[in-house]
């Protein structure tokens, strides 16, 4: 008799539950890295401002993102998949250049303003725990981040990346530190509230550009195209992906991004059943919102919170650095990925460098990162709408994707994510 055979029923149940989950997560890669990486500490930042303002008012957000943004994301993937080339390269083959290095500097300023307050966010929740100030901490931050994309390879940058994931459900379980009034955010869940002043549209507006977020488009195609290369696969190889590959790509990138989604809803509900229900709406930042819910919902869920915001960090800043070296690579033709060694890809690593350089110089030169946190989610929800158009027109055209084309109801979420993206951006800038 085995070995299997000897244990008890419920033993034998257990490690088949165990077997499943290990399989089922080692099935996901990109879509998961990406949908975490969307949740860094501009993103937190952004959901505190919007539980602590407007309470549970903003919960039916996560509702109307999360298709928006898995159909933007899915479109990236195949793109990558399909024609083993990432969103840059893709648009300098098909585009005038002033297309394509119009989309790498909306990018890369992004980007690099994201970086900065994502490196101040981090220090700052550093210093709350640590009580180092924060200007210490962010080259601390910059360089280690670097050193691992330089000197580690890609396998071990993307297992790391897929275990930092789990730091985000520290926001889960801070929320049941909070006394959340579940009958009442459940109920304002399914039923939208929307304001017509700029305080709410610029809170809709940060809420729509830290979960559709520029960077993320670059990523993932980009990652996708990293996916085959690991195995093995040439350029040629890696076109035109089998109905089963991009089944399994539907079903990591929609696991992603709707952990993405319940990730930025608990943080939401946290703030809202803490520092809304308290009175304390004015906020601009997650340290504050850190440092405020330790008198109302204990040491435990502060804790967990500065944490999670360092967590998320070390998995965001690798993102942003990385998607601005493989735009710019891709857009000047240059080789080079995160699978190569530095010294056989100079320029995509020197991309990163000065990306990263650029984001700790802003911290030092009188901008106050922490503040920007917010208001970096704001610009990017400005500037994704032209992305998201030329991602739509790419992913629909024969000519780029062959039979592969989006299905319709994948081309009308991406045109309604076009749609609701610009309308945001177009109100807020009416009421400002």
């Amino acid at each position: 008799m085995t070995a299997t055979k000897n244990l008890p029923a419920n033993n034998v149940e257990t490690g088949k539950r165990a077997n499943l989950l290990r399989r089922s997560f080692a099935v996901l890669g990109p879509g998961l890295i990406t949908g975490a990486a969307d949740d860094d500490p501009s993103g937190i930042s952004t959901y505190s401002v919007a539980g602590a303002a407007y309470g549970y008012a903003t919960l039916w957000v996560a509702l109307l993102t999360f298709p928006l943004m898995a159909a933007v994301q899915l479109m990236c993937a195949r793109l990558g998949m399909v024609t083993g080339r990432g969103l840059a390269a893709a648009v300098r083959v098909y585009y005038p250049r002033w297309v394509l290095w119009g989309a790498c500097s909306i990018l890369v300023l992004a980007n690099v303003i994201n970086i900065c307050a994502d490196l101040g966010g981090m220090a700052e929740a550093t210093q709350l725990i640590t009580g180092i100030p924060s200007l210490i901490w962010i080259p601390v931050y910059a360089f280690f981040i670097i050193g691992l994309l330089f000197w580690t390879s890609y396998k071990l940058i993307a297992k790391i990346f897929k275990w930092l994931t789990l730091v985000l459900f520290a926001y889960v379980v801070a929320s049941f530190y909070a006394h959340v009034d579940w009958r009442h955010a459940l109920a304002v869940t399914f039923v939208p509230h929307l304001e017509w002043s700029r305080g709410f549209l610029a809170v809709l507006v940060a809420i729509l550009g830290t979960t559709i977020s520029p960077y993320l488009f670059f990523w993932q195609a980009a990652e996708e195209v990293e996916e085959e290369r690991a195995r093995g696969r040439t350029l040629a190889q890696s076109k035109g992906a089998t109905a089963g590959e991009l089944r399994t790509a539907r079903a990591d990138t929609i696991a992603g991004m709707f952990f993405s989604n319940f990730i930025m809803y608990f943080i939401i509900l946290t703030t809202a059943a803490t520092l809304h229900a308290h009175g304390q709406t004015d906020i601009t930042t997650a340290q504050q919102a850190a440092e405020a819910l330790r008198p109302l919902a204990g040491d435990g869920a502060y804790l967990l919170f500065t944490l999670g915001l360092i967590g998320t960090g070390m998995l965001g800043v690798p993102v942003l650095v990385g998607s601005c070296a493989y735009a710019v690579a891709e857009g000047a033709a240059w080789d080079g990925s995160m699978a190569d060694k530095p010294r056989r890809a100079r320029k995509f690593y020197a991309v990163m460098a000065v990306a990263m350089a650029f984001g700790l110089v802003l911290n030092f030169a009188g901008f106050n990162a922490v503040k920007m946190l917010f208001w970096s989610a704001v610009i990017n929800g400005l500037l994704a709408p032209p992305l998201i158009l030329l991602v739509i027109l790419l992913t629909s055209s024969q000519k780029v994707m062959g039979k592969r084309v989006n299905s319709p109801l994948l081309r009308y979420l991406g045109w309604a994510t076009f749609g609701v993206m610009t309308a945001a951006a177009i109100g807020m800038l009416i009421t400002s």
